[in-house]
């Protein structure tokens, strides 16, 4: 999730906002993220990918922050296709170090190339990323959080994930940073109750 142990520059412990989300009033890009991107379910290598590679470059910001950069992001790594990053070489490092319109981190930006080439090499074993992030979705039902203290930071499949995604060869994959994704990626849904995005 974008900024854990809470939901995106969630409002605190005392619930949801006056108008009903659970986060992203007062900021309409941030509003439309809250509406219809996060808890939903994604599926696709290349959405997967992006997905995972901003969650990794999130580590330590606000996600208001990568949202906002997201478009950039999409330009400086080629629409987040894994077969193009992964020929990303140290020209394409320096420039991505150089562009002020992204976050300028090496070890992100190494991270997100080596992740795309751990990825090229999982097809080439004949599975795909979304098997492998998908079957690590919680079974069965679970109870929605009341309150952002209600809301973990990382769970046992979170860990199970990162460790899976680490033996694949992917890098800056915690479990943590897993759990973000699985949130942002509709594998749990951490709206919050009374939250209008909730499912029944």
């Amino acid at each position: 999730m974008p900024g854990a142990p809470s939901a995106p520059d969630a409002p605190g412990a005392a619930g949801t906002l006056p108008t009903g989300r659970c986060f992203g009033d007062g900021d309409p890009l941030y509003a439309a993220y809250h509406d219809h991107e996060w808890g939903r379910a994604v599926h696709g290598e290349h959405e997967l990918f992006e997905r995972m590679s901003l969650e990794a470059f999130q580590s330590g910001l606000a996600w208001i922050t990568i949202l906002r950069k997201r478009p950039a992001f999409r330009e400086a790594f080629a629409g987040f296709d894994p077969r193009v990053v992964a020929t990303f070489g140290d020209d394409d490092v320096a420039r991505l170090l150089s562009d002020a319109r992204i976050v300028r981190n090496r070890a992100k930006v190494a991270a997100t190339i080596a992740n795309a080439r751990a990825l090229v090499a999982l097809w080439d074993s004949g599975r795909t990323l979304d098997e492998l992030f998908w079957s690590f979705a919680p079974a069965g039902p679970r109870a929605r959080p009341v309150t952002w203290a209600n809301v973990p930071a990382k769970t046992t499949e979170s860990a199970a994930l990162a460790r899976a995604l680490k033996v694949a060869g992917f890098q800056f994959v915690g479990p943590t940073t897993a759990y973000a994704a699985m949130q942002a990626c509709g594998l749990v849904d951490d709206h919050l109750v009374g939250c209008p995005a909730a499912t029944p």
